[in-house]
């Protein structure tokens, strides 16, 4: 609030001193200089006026801006939060499922793993040449 009121009471300094060089510089008579000094510092009070009052429209709507993207963050993070939580009740179950499954393929993985071992094994046995001897008559 400090800078708005040194912004206001600029202007109102610089409306008084602008007018009042205005009128003193002008040639006019003690009459014209009371009349136009006179409208002169009825417009700058106008335009104070002016000033204030859309200041504090513009106050008012940053202020009601503001509350408002308050409450939309709020709703906004409540739906996120909700929506995680519906996700997990969603997917825990298949999680275990999944968990499940896994187990099951790695026990499978072994077991053709030592039956290709075993496999591989008897075939090195047959393919073995023998010591025997034989008689070709």
């Amino acid at each position: 609030m400090p800078n708005s009121k040194s912004l206001a009471l600029g202007f109102i300094v610089g409306g008084v001193v602008g007018a009042a060089y205005t009128l003193l510089s002008a040639p006019s008579s003690g009459r014209d200089f009371r009349e136009n000094a006179k409208m002169k510092s009825e417009s700058l009070k106008n335009t104070v006026l002016s000033l204030r009052e859309e200041g504090m429209q513009l106050k008012d709507q940053i202020a009601q801006t503001s509350k408002e993207g308050a409450e939309l963050i709020k709703e906004l993070s409540e739906d996120v939060k909700t929506s995680i939580e519906s996700w997990k009740k969603t997917v825990e179950p298949h999680q275990k499922n999944i968990q499940k499954y896994l187990e099951q393929i790695e026990e499978s993985l072994k077991e053709l793993e030592e039956k290709a071992k075993a496999d591989q094994e008897n075939n090195d046995d047959d393919t073995q040449p023998s010591h025997e001897v034989i008689n070709h008559q």
